[in-house]
């Protein structure tokens, strides 16, 4: 039984534990936390507060702020974009932009395929 509040914090700790290729024990022992709790938030089951929060992102290398968003504990901050961002950029030549945009795109082409 899932939280309401909590769509999808748990999936997105499981997909980034399992990117860093770490195990859940190995996981649980750099945040303090036990394996059985860890696995209950994965599942969505339980709520973790903003202090295992941060703790996990530490682990996993990750924003604190983006686990916050999550959880529900933050409002998603919107940004200027990707695109905007590296069109302003005024350290990159137009050829790195050009670069950068197309890498951006295929990620963003192949996101959209895999839904």
């Amino acid at each position: 039984m899932k939280t309401p509040h909590l769509p999808d914090v748990g999936s997105f700790i499981r997909e980034q534990r399992e990117r860093s290729a770490l195990s859940i024990r190995k996981l649980a022992e750099m945040t303090g936390v036990s394996n059985p709790y860890l696995s209950q938030i994965e599942r969505g089951i339980r709520k973790p507060s903003a202090e295992i929060l941060r703790s996990i992102a530490q682990a996993l290398a990750i924003r604190t702020e983006t686990l916050y968003e999550r959880a529900g504990l933050l409002d998603p901050v919107e940004g200027p974009g990707v695109r905007p961002a590296i069109e302003s950029d005024q350290q990159l030549t137009h050829g790195q932009k050009q670069a950068l945009m197309e890498i951006y795109e295929s990620f963003i082409t192949k996101d959209q395929e895999e839904s």
